[in-house]
């Protein structure tokens, strides 16, 4: 063969993401990604600042896989930052060193190093996304992973004429790593955002500073808007994702209706809608039905926050357009009719539609049958003020924290998922995470004088193929609030939810055992209960928290460890040559 041969064959082996490798017999499409973690100029209302980014875009590049595929993206790290890249919503099966959270499944890649991401998406399809697991750096480093079926297999609804990932975020006019550190550092809730963003723009309702020369409204409508050209009489496939930090957003296109098709990468019974509510960590698709004919109007497509706690928020309103291919350029802007920021009715009404598709080729597999139960209350709290001879900007002088069953998560020094294979726990965690609340009380009543949190570094032990259930409940301790709850490594069924205290003698005589929402990521209802069941049939460490990123800093988090199974299939891999090092 000769050296031009080759080195065309080496540049189309890098330069295309597929590859066909044979595997048990199968044949497995390998797709190679490589995401070079960089910092990067980027300007949003009249500000440019220089943020972290991946390959200098914001947001970040779209991974596009098939259900079956193996995935390599090597992460480069170029910037002083520790980095760490979580699939959001990948089960990692048996491959649970890919899942990204740093100090859970691995340490950070330190700057100037690479870590190489090995994955196979197993029995998935739909739509995910990717981001940041460390800090706070999520609110920059997120791109949409799409999963599409495998050839052949038709989605279980109409053919869309065109897929269009839109992609919710916050923008911060300031270093978001610098916020979260001060708020940390003194205790008190941090500053909220500037802006929302749909895929990275701010849209024409914000305002520039003055530094604008008065043609604020012109330059953001021509360059910070995001704009959806579409055709008359035809189907477009959105895939919605919320990559925002702090906030779940209602969403809703003027004088067009919606209809649901999918959540977190699950097909569901469809339904129409107006407006859809997303939580940060969840995916929606939804078919938008385009009008039959050219209308004499632009519409925009906006959303704005759904508030259920007491602190601070952005209160403002994200937009983009909707706009007819060959239509006048100056045509009247139609805006959409969103609910109030505290419609919970609504919130509550939207969430109950949602149901698995539940038909032989898509089936719900709730367990029906459950191995161990647990009770987990969550909720904000309080900690002592370590400044010394002073006071935190938390209530009476304290720091806010978060906790599950009143544990507040401490952070290791090393990965869970490392030191629980190396057998070299001891000092790191331990397995004796509360089942239950160590003290009972009137969770969504009258809170207890008492708001101090414990704190400790504690994980859930699981058999492997244990059928678990699993009531998380909001209190009202500091204020009740949503609370959108993320499992890594699994989705779960949600058979059950309602409002004020749970009821373990009633309430399950009420479980959806049939045809219950799967889900990776669900919001725990303000002032309520929410009941999941899932079946823990993939070893390693798996996290769990808050997907509102200010509650996980402040400790709204766990992780669960599930054994691995006697059969070699069952067993988590060995640990990757190139996994970080602490």
């Amino acid at each position: 063969m000769s050296f031009g041969l080759l080195l065309t064959l080496f540049i189309a082996l890098f330069a295309f993401p597929q590859i066909a490798l044979a595997q048990n017999g199968t044949t497995v499409t390998t797709r190679h990604y490589k995401f070079n973690i960089q910092m990067s100029k980027v300007t949003r209302l009249c500000h440019t600042k220089s943020m972290v980014t991946v390959n200098g875009k914001f947001p970040g590049p779209r991974i596009m896989a098939r259900e079956g595929d193996r995935l390599l993206i090597e992460v480069v790290n170029h910037v002083p930052n520790n980095i760490s890249i979580h699939w959001h919503g990948i089960r990692q099966l048996r491959s649970g060193w890919a899942d990204g959270p740093a100090y859970v499944t691995q340490c950070p890649i330190q700057t100037g190093q690479s870590y190489l991401y090995n994955f196979t998406v197993d029995g998935q399809r739909g739509t995910l996304w990717w981001h940041a697991h460390i800090s706070w750096l999520r609110s920059t480093v997120y791109g949409p992973l799409i999963i599409l079926p495998k050839k052949g297999v038709l989605y279980p609804f109409t053919k869309p004429y065109k897929e269009v990932p839109i992609i919710f975020g916050e923008w911060f006019n300031g270093d978001p790593e610098a916020i979260i550190s001060q708020a940390l550092q003194t205790g008190g809730g941090p500053n909220v955002s500037d802006s929302y963003t749909i895929n990275g723009l701010p849209g024409p309702l914000y305002n520039c500073s003055a530094k604008a020369l008065n043609l604020t409204q012109l330059c953001f409508y021509l360059t910070d808007t995001f704009k959806l050209n579409v055709k008359p009489g035809k189907i477009y496939l959105l895939r919605l994702i919320n990559a925002a930090l702090n906030d779940e957003l209602f969403f809703s296109i003027a004088n067009h209706s919606l209809t649901v098709v999918e959540a977190d990468a699950i097909y569901i019974k469809p339904f129409e809608t107006e407006t859809i509510l997303i939580t940060p960590g969840q995916t929606t698709n939804v078919l938008l039905k385009t009008k039959s004919k050219i209308p004499n109007a632009n519409f925009l497509m906006a959303a704005r926050p759904y508030v259920t706690g007491q602190g601070t928020f952005d209160n403002s309103t994200v937009a983009g357009i909707l706009e007819y291919s060959k239509s006048p350029k100056k045509l009247p802007l139609f805006k959409p009719s969103l609910p109030a920021l505290n419609d919970t009715a609504y919130a509550t009404n939207f969430t109950n539609k949602i149901r698995s598709l539940a038909t032989v080729q898509y089936p719900a597999n709730v367990p029906l049958k459950v191995d161990k139960r647990f009770f987990f209350t969550i909720g904000l709290g309080t900690s002592p003020c370590d400044q010394q001879n002073g006071t935190c900007q938390g209530p009476n002088g304290t720091r806010f924290s978060a906790t599950v069953n009143n544990i507040s998560f401490v952070q290791p020094n090393t990965a869970l998922l490392q030191s629980h294979y190396s057998g070299q726990s001891n000092g790191i965690y331990s397995p004796d995470f509360p089942i239950s609340p160590l003290k009972w009380f009137n969770y969504t009543g009258s809170p207890p004088n008492n708001t101090m949190v414990n704190n400790g570094t504690k994980l859930v032990v699981l058999p492997f193929n244990t059928s678990a259930e699993v009531i998380m409940q909001d209190t009202s301790i500091l204020g009740a609030e949503s609370h959108p709850l993320h499992l890594h490594g699994f989705n779960f069924f949600v058979v059950g939810q309602g409002f004020g205290n749970y009821d373990p003698n009633k309430d399950p005589k009420k479980f959806n055992l049939v045809d219950p929402i799967e889900r990776n990521t669900i919001g725990v209802p303000s002032g309520g209960w929410i009941a999941i069941r899932f079946l823990a049939d993939n070893p390693g460490v798996w996290f769990m928290h808050c997907h509102l990123e200010v509650h996980t800093s402040w400790g709204l988090k766990m992780a669960w460890l599930v054994l691995d199974g006697k059969l070699p299939n069952q067993k988590l891999l060995p640990p990757p040559k190139d996994l970080p090092k602490c």
